[in-house]
């Protein structure tokens, strides 16, 4: 591709692409190919100018430019989004700019004669609409828009009628802008992030295999806590199946033989042999955005305390306005009440503000299912932090494995991987790379198996029982024991270590050590949530005593506790609610779904569990738990934010409304100042909330 640098600073390049006409398609599939380069931090195409502009790592520049002269539009194989933000914004961006082109040349080129007539013609359905609201009995700020439109035009002043209904435009336009651009980005936030699926070949054998690979009639297997990445019919099995992110619905559903299931619902419990109807990528995005649009949950509080304020607004406005009259019998003093509302800006900037502060959450690699839960984590005093995988690092490695009972090491590690596979989380990613690691082919030989949640798993090979889990789960639950002779070695095992048992019938055959080191910034993110303004930070984890205290002591939370179960940590986030504590649950596993379910706000890590992102309104890259800090910074600033918005909204449209009672400004003036001050608040509430390099 030829293409020439037409400005570059350090990191950061902005290139001319060499090509006639760049179609949207292009663009699209330009950039998303960029991004994908390890190199690039960020790139942004404009197809109409040609111009790429693009941010790149420390040392990249080179390849960089290797990689622009060998790209070509025609074989460049890049995964691009199914639905792309570009043409929507450039259908708003036409709007917008033929809406200020016809208000100009309408100014500018039509005698004033024809541009009253255009007026009146324009007026009429923003007086049907406020006369429909008369008629449903609904207070609505239409009546308003309506009465100051009607009264400005019996008085002669049809450029204010024009002005007034070009601004209510402009507001509209910007208003069904944020919110489809808002749906757009939560839809493709929730879209599946899988890419690989259980397939159950024609000889029975089950192999894992690459989603786009599934074709219409295959056959899918899914486990408790795996997502169903493809919408199919139940062909055997028998689960419970969470459907919150297609129905809204909380409650799981129970499936069985014949029952149809969704593409993004998650097996809560059980397991699925499914049939597949519609191939990858088919019909999910459409019911996400169908969802989205019918649910609440993009509104926060504030925003519906601010939709309901201005409803109740209107009423008085409109009482001033008729008392205005009464006194002075000026219908100019009178109108200048009905030029100056509260509701437009009410109405506009809330919502804009929470989408805006969404919008940045993305940007720091934080997705946010509804403004709520900024609220919600802002307003949070208790944050609970599961251990393995959040405050200790997303890839712990097995250190050793130490066999039992005369068995050999490799061929434990190899059975450990074979059932650890089938339920991934961070220690079962550990065991499964340790096992890749030493080029241990880890083929399925044992019959179904069963997950034990927040113990292990069992499993048949050869007739005999095989388990792997929890020393609680192998030693006390299901009554396995340590081979006489080697109970020594057994009481000898290092303390530094996670310990992950594997039994072979009823007793013990290895116990696989695992590393889990600390993850470098959480002691400095504790130290940090707490000076803004976390006054409890808690740990919970099924670990054991020992390790979960060694732990606590390194990063400084306020509070520990070790060998906990699922339904614990959800206890434990009622009795902060009972204490009046609104709470953070994070976490990665499916142990941690009931409390991330109950807590005000859960956040999930991005490479935990499918459940738990399904499940969690918050998630986060697992690279770096400042991400949490941000979010605070993030929810904060943009409470800070509403709050300022009410108090300039209520206390600058009060005073335009004192001086048009007073006759100072005439309503011309109160009009514009009021509609600019609007478009004013709302553009100030979509600039970010951080300053860059927080």
């Amino acid at each position: 591709m030829k293409c020439r640098i037409l400005h570059e600073s350090t990191g950061r390049m902005r290139v001319h692409v060499f090509k006639y006409y760049m179609t949207q398609d292009q663009a699209d599939l330009l950039e998303a190919w960029l991004k994908g380069l390890p190199f690039v931090q960020s790139a942004k195409i404009d197809e109409r100018t040609g111009n790429a502009v693009i941010r790149y790592k420390a040392g990249g520049r080179n390849r960089l430019l290797e990689s622009l002269a060998s790209f070509d539009f025609e074989t460049a194989e890049v995964s691009v989004p199914e639905h792309s933000a570009r043409a929507m914004s450039r259908e708003y961006e036409d709007k917008m700019f033929f809406h200020i082109a016809r208000r100009v040349g309408s100014r500018l080129l039509i005698p004033a004669p024809v541009r009253t007539v255009l007026t009146v013609v324009k007026a009429v359905p923003y007086i049907w609409k406020g006369v429909r609201s008369i008629l449903r009995r609904e207070m609505s700020v239409s009546i308003l828009d309506a009465a100051s439109i009607t009264v400005s035009m019996l008085r002669g002043e049809y450029d204010t009628a024009g002005s007034v209904m070009f601004l209510l435009g402009i507001g509209d336009i910007m208003e069904e802008w944020t919110h489809r651009k808002s749906v757009a980005d939560l839809a493709s936030a929730m879209s599946l992030n899988v890419d690989k699926v259980w397939l159950r070949t024609s000889d029975g054998q089950e192999i894992l295999t690459g989603i786009d690979k599934v074709s219409e009639g295959d056959t899918i297997i899914v486990r408790s806590g795996n997502m169903i990445p493809l919408d199919g019919t139940v062909l055997g099995g028998n689960a419970m199946v969470n459907q919150a992110s297609i129905t809204g619905e909380p409650l799981a559903v129970h499936k069985k033989a014949e029952s149809t299931v969704y593409a993004g619902t998650v097996v809560d419990e059980g397991e699925l042999e499914v049939t597949v109807r519609k191939a990858a990528g088919e019909g999910r995005y459409d019911r996400i955005v169908s969802m989205i649009e019918e649910s609440e949950k993009l509104k926060s509080s504030s925003e519906a305390k601010a939709s309901r304020l201005a409803d109740r607004l209107v009423p008085w406005t409109l009482g001033a306005t008729a008392l205005t009259w009464l006194i002075t019998r000026n219908a100019a003093r009178a109108a200048s009440i009905l030029m100056v509302d509260f509701c437009c800006a009410l109405k506009l900037s809330m919502p804009i503000s929470v989408l805006s502060a969404m919008r940045e959450a993305g940007e720091h690699h934080i997705t946010v299912k509804g403004g709520r839960f900024m609220e919600n984590y802002s307003e949070a005093v208790t944050i609970v932090f599961d251990k393995t995988g959040t405050l200790t690092k997303a890839s712990p490695r097995v250190h050793r494995v130490i066999p039992f009972g005369g068995n050999d090491e490799e061929e434990m590690l190899r059975l450990a991987a074979c059932l650890e596979e089938h339920y991934p989380h961070s220690i079962a990613n550990a065991v499964i790379r340790a096992a890749e690691e030493r080029n241990l082919e880890h083929e399925e030989k044992h019959t179904r198996v069963e997950y034990i949640v927040a113990h292990g798993i069992a499993s048949t090979i050869d007739g005999q029982k095989v388990r792997i889990g929890s020393g609680h789960f192998i030693f006390e639950d299901e009554g396995c024991s340590v081979p006489e002779e080697e109970q020594k070695i057994f009481d000898a095992l290092p303390d530094e270590y996670s310990h992950l048992y594997l039994a072979l019938g009823d007793k013990l055959a290895a116990v696989l050590l695992i590393e889990d080191p600390i993850k470098e910034e959480a002691k400095e993110v504790i130290g940090q949530l707490h000076a803004l303004g976390i006054s409890r930070v808690v740990m919970m984890t099924g670990d054991s005593e020992r390790t979960a205290r060694a732990v606590a002591q390194k990063i400084g939370v306020d509070a520990y506790y070790s060998e906990v179960l699922p339904e614990d940590k959800a206890g434990f986030v009622k009795r902060e609610h009972e204490a009046g504590r609104k709470v953070i649950m994070i976490g990665d596993g499916i142990n941690d779904s009931p409390a991330l379910s109950e807590s005000d706000a859960g956040v999930a890590i991005n490479s935990g569990a499918a459940i738990a992102r399904e499940i969690a309104d918050i998630t986060i890259s697992e690279d770096d738990l400042h991400a949490l800090v941000i979010m605070k910074k993030l929810s904060d600033g943009l409470m800070h934010r509403i709050e300022r918005n009410y108090r300039m909204i209520l206390s600058f449209n009060s005073f335009l409304i004192l001086m048009g009672v007073l006759g100072i400004f005439p309503s011309t003036t109160t009009a514009l100042l009021h509609n600019a001050s609007t478009i004013a608040i709302s553009l100030d509430s979509m600039t970010n909330l951080l300053t860059t390099g927080q």
